[in-house]
């Protein structure tokens, strides 16, 4: 019977967007599935989140290597893991975000969640991203990626795995490189800075202004043992090597950002009727990161001829056991972690030391958590609690070693009021401690970091509404996100210059599919949300919290013409950036709206290829603000340097099985 789509999607399709292909929804996280599958147009995580979660924004740096920004949280007051790893970036200036450390056409699936609701992760206060990557076979299976698109993108990526039902091995490595995209006014990364009127120091030296933006390799490899009936041992490792990436709007480009990722963990099933399962895990993360302006003019000059090599490691233990107790299903565990990061300057060209940007900072957490769910008929009941100890020492006699404690709390019910609709509430509160940049980082001499910084709490509220039917899922909820001694950078200040402030988050999201036929259905999203400072910072006036991206919509109009074969055409827009921190750095910024065509085809069930163009009309638009958290390049009026998005970018994949 033929479908008229509701009045309510058809107000969203003014607004634009993006695809959502969101197949398993909850209702306190969004959850994307084969994401190595979709994400076709590099291996840029943060960009195949970012256009899958209508909460989810990106901050542009690069080519490569963004960063995400979930409900207007991002740094520390978000966490990332992958395949129960914690991964922390080295360096300060989100050159190396931890999303950049996996890439997409490794990932099996992501779990986004949006607010305080995970307790088994250390710092996830506003939210989190839980990364899944892909998982040996016993039956043995190849797969060989390749991708080709504009500005010199190529991609080589190969994965092969296989064993027998004692002993699994996957092996997946892949190799990218791309050449500097061009913005809609066909500016390279390099042009951009000169267009934008970058000071000549900033600006980059003749020879290197049409290198390559980036180099990316990477290996995973996993090997999965069945000892004995219900015990498995899973052992990962995973090295990224990315060289020369370009980072136009900022004063240093990173020459080199190299992550080893190992994970141990042993899993035992099935122990009783009432202790369910055992879960153990062991991993370290390492990553060094040296960036220099060695390819800027401001280098021709000795004292300014410097690299700021920074390293960072995490190490943590974690312990989960899995009970039934009379149908309630109760996780009960320990984590520990520990993180050290340390950075300093030295002079590209003699190899002298400067000084340290970051004294070794060690951060040590340990916590006991447990979490609960059970239904009561029509009524699903989630509750979650962790108490934290973290210490934190410096190894500069400068400063004095400082401790936190928190108890983290939340709450989030699920009525089925029949069995297609539903409403949710949700109610949290988390902490995350200070990071070393904001307590100890140095520049120029000074002490840019706040040795005194009090944690941050945020107590959040969740509501919402869900229906799905056989042809129709919608899907709305609202949150009122209250920050305590929210961290945050105050610009024009040479010391100390991390404040805690109180902070209000709120806003809505909506997300919406409609199944016209069997083959023909339409998916639309839009998110909103407000941040407001409670007082304005010292010295200034407004009240506006940075990183808050306007009103942002999706549209995506999609024809499955025959099995794994699809036309896609999209769009997304967003509204004028109207409500920004003037004093903080940000600057107005002009809406704008793009058109994305994708056309995935079958051949047979070993090769399919995607041929797609996104940003169709070759608009101009800049998508992330230009907060001073992060250092950006500016002009001689002092104005600072705003990077684009990409202009029309031509695409294609091969996807070949065997």
């Amino acid at each position: 019977m033929k479908k008229v789509i509701p009045l309510s999607l058809m107000a969203l399709s003014l607004l634009g967007a993006q695809e959502t292909e969101l197949e398993s929804i909850s209702v306190e996280s969004t959850y994307i599935t084969e994401v190595a599958k979709k994400a076709q147009t590099s291996a840029d995580l943060a960009d195949a989140i970012r256009t899958k979660v209508p909460s989810v924004d990106m901050n542009r740096r690069s080519g490569i290597a963004n960063d995400i920004i979930i409900r207007g949280q991002k740094r520390d007051n978000i966490s990332i893991e992958v395949d129960g790893t914690k991964v922390c970036g080295a360096c300060p200036n989100r050159m190396d975000p931890p999303v950049s450390h996996i890439l997409a056409s490794q990932i099996e699936d992501v779990e986004v969640i949006e607010g305080p609701y995970d307790v088994e992760t250390f710092g996830t206060m506003s939210g989190g991203v839980k990364i899944k990557t892909k998982k040996p076979v016993a039956k043995t299976k190849t797969e060989l990626n390749l991708g080709f698109g504009a500005w010199g993108y190529n991609k080589i990526g190969a994965t092969v795995s296989g064993g027998n039902d004692i002993v699994r091995i996957l092996v997946s490595g892949s190799s990218e490189s791309s050449g500097q995209y061009e913005d809609g006014n066909g500016d390279t990364l390099t042009e951009q800075a000169i267009t934008n009127g970058a000071i000549t120091a900033n600006q980059y030296k003749t020879q290197y202004k049409d290198m390559d933006a980036y180099k990316k390799k990477s290996l995973m490899t996993k090997v999965f043992i069945n000892p004995l009936q219900d015990h498995e041992l899973r052992l990962g490792y995973t090295a990224n090597r990315s060289d020369n990436v370009l980072y136009p709007n900022t004063p240093m480009d990173a020459v080199l950002d190299d992550s080893d990722i190992y994970n141990i963990e042993y899993k035992i099933t099935n122990i009783s009727d009432m202790y369910k399962n055992l879960n153990i895990q062991f991993y370290k993360s390492t990553v060094v990161h040296p960036m220099s302006n060695q390819y800027r003019n401001s280098s021709n000059m000795p004292t300014m001829d410097t690299t700021n090599d920074m390293d960072s490691q995490m190490q943590g233990l974690k312990i989960i056991n899995t009970l039934d107790l009379a149908g309630m299903k109760m996780d009960i565990g320990l984590d520990g972690s520990e993180r050290k990061w340390s950075g300093e300057y030295y002079n590209t060209t003699t190899g002298a030391f400067k000084a340290t940007s970051i004294d070794e900072t060690t951060t040590e957490n340990m916590a006991v958590f447990a979490k609960m769910k059970k239904s009561f008929g029509s009524l699903d009941v989630k509750f979650g609690m962790r108490y934290d100890t973290t210490d934190i020492t410096n190894v500069s006699a400068a400063f004095t070693d400082i401790d936190f404690s928190a108890f983290n709390v939340n709450l989030f019910t699920n009525l089925n009021i029949n069995n297609s609709n539903s409403v949710f509430f949700g109610l949290g509160k988390a902490s995350r401690v200070p990071d070393a940049r904001e307590l100890y980082f140095k520049k120029s001499g000074n002490v840019i970091g706040t040795p005194t910084l009090d944690q941050t709490t945020n107590t959040q509220l969740d509501l919402g509404y869900k229906v799905q039917s056989e042809n129709f899922e919608f899907k709305i909820k609202a949150f009122y996100s209250m920050l305590s001694d929210y961290i945050y950078y105050h610009k024009g200040v040479a010391t100390n210059a991390f404040d805690n402030i109180d902070a209000t988050i709120y806003g809505s999201e909506i997300t919406s599919s409609y199944y016209a036929t069997d083959e023909i259905s339409v998916d639309a999203s839009i998110a909103y949300k407000v941040g407001e400072k409670d007082e304005a910072l010292s010295g200034q006036t407004d009240t506006n919290l940075a990183d808050i991206a306007p009103l942002r919509g999706s549209l995506a109009l999609n024809y499955e013409y025959a099995p794994d074969s699809i036309v896609k055409l999209e769009m997304q827009a967003s509204d004028r950036w109207s409500d920004f921190d003037s004093d903080n750095g940000e600057q107005e910024l002009a809406g704008w709206a793009v058109a994305n065509l994708k056309i995935k085809h079958a051949v047979n069930k070993q090769f399919d290829f995607t041929l797609g163009v996104n940003n169709i009309g070759d608009n101009t638009y800049a998508m992330s603000n230009t907060y001073a958290d992060i250092t950006l390049i500016s002009t001689g009026g002092g104005d600072i340097v705003l990077l684009n998005e990409p202009g029309r970018y031509i695409y294609t994949n091969m996807d070949f099985k065997f």
